[in-house]
């Protein structure tokens, strides 16, 4: 989970752990990318990358686009997705729909909006997530990450 919010950060990742599941997952919390290289040996396998983005700060938009340029071309065949919260608190948005849609355009990525303040969203988007993250791993057979990153795409576009 890459964002600026550290406290939403921990309190998703904490309903994601909670989450009952037949895999093993450690969840990084990180401010930006790219991550220290110091414990790059130590460091597991990464299978997604939730960029968060607050949609009342734009810092939080510059902070994801400047992250951005650290992710290897490679995750963007299925394995980033743009999570999008304070979406309940619209009169607030320093943030255009228009450039969280294009984000997602651009990169080919999946957006998902949320508001993580509620208990059932969060943990309606921590199930989401994992279902995700259970594809994006490998873990569902016949379905890659790309081919359910096109899914959703095209479901939005609908």
């Amino acid at each position: 989970l890459v964002g600026s919010d550290e406290g939403l950060q921990q309190k998703l990742a904490e309903a994601i752990l909670r989450e009952k599941k037949n895999f093993n997952i450690s969840v990084h919390l990180a401010t930006s990318l790219p991550l220290p290289s110091e414990r790059d040996h130590l460091r597991p396998r990464i299978d997604l990358i939730a960029f968060m983005i607050d949609i009342k700060s734009k810092y939080s938009l510059k902070n994801v686009e400047a992250s951005l340029a650290h992710v290897d071309v490679s995750f963007f065949l299925g394995k980033v997705c743009f999570l999008v919260t304070g979406v309940g608190r619209v009169n607030y948005c320093s943030v255009e729909m228009n450039t969280i849609w294009k984000l997602g355009e651009v990169y080919c990525s999946p957006v998902l909006f949320c508001e993580l303040e509620l208990e059932g969203i969060r943990v309606a988007t921590a199930q989401r997530l994992l279902r995700m993250l259970q594809i994006c791993a490998g873990h569902v057979p016949g379905v890659s990450a790309l081919s359910f990153s096109l899914l959703m795409r095209r479901s939005a576009d609908e």
